[in-house]
């Protein structure tokens, strides 16, 4: 049982009584979030983690034909024996691509491979296993029924059929899908444009030497990492100090270029205050202490056109809020959809302290132990300043907010990271 656990609470950690919970943080996000409208065409290899803009509706048969699901011998179900054996005689070969012309009579038996269209008439096809091959002929047994082995065209898809929704996001399985159609372009949304930066007079970005109380900023790595894994095209304004003029220079700069900024550091309590009235003053903003950890201060509004999200500046923090809540609204925004979180229950490992009253984010490891059953434990030190967390864990351990205390041997909610975009 691992050691590790989420560090204790103090009373500062508590939550006051005007914090939202993140479901409510959540609803109240994607109530203001409009999905981006302007479609465009692409070629079907350049359409992976798109969104469709319409419904994909399929233009023909798949399959096509037809066809044998088994390597074997085609023939009529009426020649199939009841009880005992029969003979047929072996009149040709079909192969996919290169299938059998002539009709296939009573008493007759064409040798099929898989895939090939099914030779007029015959409507079933008997496994070469299940079958014996003599000189020109082929004994068949009985048990056998008529229909089996045999793949119908349209089976999978029919001609006007709904294949694919629009908002879809796409996997690699669509375009095979989409390809097997025919499909060489398929319509899909504008990609949606993200401006990120940083604040803070401490930061300095990856490069350039670090002067006494100075450290290098993470956070704009883990977002344009986030981002480009949701196919955003992102604008990276870099690292703005602490200057009111820079401040809203890069804001009006970001909102007049992006469908969103995303700022990180400069939302916590004792922040100077000019940020909030520059950001009240450009802009709608909301500032709010949400009842979760890490995480809790965020604010989110609107620059003219733009959504806006101001991040905590702790790195894990970032991570946080940016799965749990910015995530949800930039799928909307580029898929028109909410999804709700992927989460699984298995039991913990570990025992985990916690009071009511938020919702916890503990890094986690799920695994399977060898009796094959998945199990989760905490992993690294959970400060919300402790990126590596982040590194070594998979998943996050969801601790709702009524939740306490938690035992080793009691179920809990995990929410897999190979689960996010």
């Amino acid at each position: 049982m691992s050691s590790q656990n989420p560090s204790p609470s103090t009373n500062a950690d508590v939550p006051g009584p005007d914090a939202l919970s993140i479901e409510e943080a959540r609803g109240r996000i994607l109530a203001e979030v409009k999905p981006i409208a302007m479609a465009q065409k692409v070629a079907l290899r350049d359409a992976l983690g798109r969104s469709l803009a319409e419904s994909v509706m399929s233009p023909l048969n798949v399959p096509s034909h037809t066809n044998s699901a088994m390597d074997g011998f085609a023939l009529s179900g009426l020649d199939l024996p009841e009880d005992g054996s029969a003979e047929l005689e072996l009149i040709g070969e079909a192969l996919a691509g290169h299938g059998y012309h002539g009709e296939v009579s009573a008493g007759q038996s064409v040798r099929i491979m898989t895939g090939a269209a099914m030779p007029s008439g015959t409507d079933t096809v008997v496994m070469q296993e299940q079958a014996q091959e003599l000189e020109g002929r082929v004994r068949i047994g009985s048990g056998h029924r008529r229909g089996q082995n045999v793949r119908r065209a349209g089976e999978d898809i029919g001609v006007g059929d709904r294949v694919l929704d629009s908002g879809r996001i796409l996997t690699p399985a669509d375009l095979g899908l989409m390809a097997s159609l025919g499909l060489a372009e398929i319509a899909v949304f504008r990609r949606p444009r993200i401006a990120i930066f940083s604040t803070g007079d401490e930061l300095r970005s990856v490069g350039e030497p670090l002067g006494e109380g100075e450290l290098y900023d993470s956070n704009r790595y883990t977002l344009f990492g986030m981002l480009t894994r949701l196919g955003a095209d992102i604008l990276d304004l870099g690292v703005v100090p602490d200057v009111p003029e820079l401040l809203e220079e890069s804001l009006r700069r970001g909102a007049a270029d992006a469908d969103a900024v995303i700022t990180t550091g400069g939302v916590s309590v004792g922040e100077a205050d000019y940020v909030k009235d520059l950001l009240a003053r450009i802009g709608t903003m909301s500032f709010w202490r949400i009842a979760i950890k890490p995480g809790r201060p965020l604010s989110f509004g609107h620059i003219g056109d733009s959504l806006f999200f101001g991040l905590p500046g702790n790195p894990v923090a970032v991570m946080v809020t940016f799965y749990q809540l910015v995530l949800p609204a930039l799928v909307k925004l580029m898929a028109g959809r909410e999804d709700p979180p992927l989460l699984i229950e298995v039991e913990a490992t570990c025992r985990l302290r916690k009071r009511p009253g938020r919702t916890e984010f503990p890094r986690g490891m799920l695994a399977r132990g060898e009796d094959g059953v998945l199990r989760v434990d905490v992993i690294g030190r959970q400060g919300s300043g402790v990126l590596s967390s982040m590194s070594l864990a998979n998943c996050f351990i969801v601790l709702p907010q009524e939740q306490g205390d938690l035992q080793p041997g009691e179920r809990v909610l995990v929410q897999p990271f190979a689960g996010l975009m």
